[in-house]
């Protein structure tokens, strides 16, 4: 039987040993603390795209119901005959209802360059609905009343092109998206006792 060295099996001798493991272990974290890293851009990087991809598309989207609900609300204000809005009195029964819309367009068609992009238009009820101008006989009973946006144009966020050779390019979203809106109503009777407003 070989005679074996109680040193080895000593704490004293086993402190060798104990640093080794300790010297492993450290180098085995800073080896994971890099492939964490690595792993983290592996995955943060198409996420992202994946989440801006879902807001520069959500955007244009929001806008156009955004829109479609204005245009609406200015033609229910349109068939009321009104001319007041939110306490100020506009000159004609048009300007009041572009401010109903400007109003509920949640600020992007803010300013004067907004207010030139709603159109308000006035039709005969019968076809060809043609469409009437003039300050008494536009928004005449039985007409047809019809508020638009036109001409807003939606700037992408983040551009998508792609060039590669010397003579092929592709883009997906390299000019702006155009985002109308429009809706239309009869006008009723003007109520009993009232004047009719200039359109």
């Amino acid at each position: 039987m070989g005679t074996t060295s109680l040193k080895q099996y000593s704490p004293k001798g086993m402190r060798g040993f104990e640093n080794t493991g300790r010297l492993a272990g450290a180098r085995n974290r800073i080896r994971q603390r890099g492939n964490t890293m690595l792993e983290l851009a592996l995955i943060l990087t198409p996420m992202f795209a994946l989440l801006l991809s879902i807001v520069e598309l959500s955007l244009p989207i929001f806008k156009k119901s955004t829109f479609q609900a204005a245009v609406r609300e200015g033609v229910r204000y349109g068939i009321t005959y009104q001319t007041t809005y939110n306490g100020t009195s506009y000159a004609s029964q048009t300007a009041a209802i572009k401010a109903v819309v400007q109003t509920n367009a949640m600020g992007f068609l803010a300013g004067a360059t907004g207010l030139g992009q709603i159109n308000v238009k006035y039709y005969l009820p019968v076809s060809p609905f043609t469409e009437v101008t003039g300050t008494g006989s536009a928004n005449a009973d039985g007409n047809i009343i019809e508020v638009s946006i036109q001409g807003y144009t939606h700037s992408w966020i983040a551009p998508v092109a792609w060039s590669y050779g010397s003579t092929t390019n592709f883009q997906v979203t390299g000019t702006p998206l155009t985002i109308a809106a429009s809706s239309a109503d009869r006008l009723e009777s003007l109520p009993v006792g009232s004047a009719r407003p200039t359109s």
